[in-house]
């Protein structure tokens, strides 16, 4: 298969001097190799996910002169055409590695800690700068309410995942719906630009200087939820870390019960992904604990 990601490149880049491939098989969504050891290119696996990714590169030039951590500019593309394996992005290769929980326990200066957490928080404080409206106005971004949205996501669980499940699972499960859904938690909530999956395989760090060196993957981007990102940080690092991000951003005890119930449906959402898209894995990985 590399060899036609290769050809497509070339067919549309055919000055591009290829002299080695390595193909990067942690992505769900996209089959993602590296060129050179230098350049990063994606290629969507779904055709959903090429017109996910025509958004996600037209946001990632927007945002560029915004925020201040690397993230991925696309300064190849071939965007055209509505078939996986053709479609493609490419971008320079940002240095560093996912920042996964094992790496970031092995820390133990709080004052390391601290840092990185404000590096997230201003990232995250950054894109959230971009207000819903402004997002909607200048990227032609359509956002939903969170509500809304989670009212969809318990009647896809209901409908496609109830029947692989035990009925304690069921029983929280739909309390925890019920709760979320029917409570106050939207009060204050303001929408705004967001990155949508900042978990830890998207945030990358230099473990010899302590320091995140980049964000990536804004696949998911859009307007949304301000906790939603804050979820992704709770569930790759727990409970004491997040906590420390939570000290360092505005407002940030307001969000938390939010951020808790979207942290809680993630399990969920990969087991739903898992039968949309006939991923036995993923489904499997999602739905474990609710069997």
């Amino acid at each position: 298969m590399n060899h036609k990601f290769i050809e497509n490149i070339q067919r549309v880049y055919p000055d591009l001097i290829i002299n080695d491939v390595f193909v990067n098989e942690i992505g769900q969504n996209n089959d993602v190799i590296i060129v050179n050891e230098s350049l990063v290119f994606r290629f969507p696996k779904y055709k959903q996910g090429i017109m996910q990714l025509r958004r996600e590169t037209e946001i990632l030039k927007y945002i560029k002169d915004i925020v201040s951590m690397p993230i991925p500019v696309p300064g190849y593309e071939c965007l055209a055409e509505l078939e996986p394996g053709k479609s493609f992005t490419g971008y320079k290769l940002i240095d560093g590695k996912p920042l996964w929980r094992n790496g970031l326990l092995e820390i133990k200066s709080d004052e390391q800690l601290r840092r990185l957490a404000s590096q997230l928080v201003s990232f995250l404080a950054e894109i959230h700068s971009i207000s819903g409206d402004r997002a909607s106005r200048e990227l032609k971004l359509e956002g939903r309410h969170p509500r809304e949205e989670m009212s969809d996501l318990y009647e896809k669980i209901i409908d496609k995942l109830f029947p692989f499940m035990r009925n304690e699972s069921k029983e929280d499960v739909t309390e925890s719906f019920e709760n979320f859904l029917n409570g106050d938690v939207f009060a204050n909530l303001e929408l705004t630009l967001i990155h949508g999956d900042f978990g830890a395989s998207n945030i990358l760090w230099n473990p010899r200087t302590v320091e995140i060196s980049g964000i990536i993957d804004f696949g998911g981007s859009g307007i949304g939820d301000p906790a939603y990102d804050f979820a992704g940080i709770l569930s790759s690092y727990g409970e004491g870390f997040f906590n420390k991000c939570m000290e360092l951003y505005p407002d940030g005890q307001e969000i938390a019960k939010r951020v808790h119930f979207y942290k809680s449906t993630f399990a969920l959402q990969e087991a739903l992904h898992g039968i949309e898209h006939n991923d036995v894995l993923a489904f499997e990985a999602g739905i474990k604990n609710y069997r």
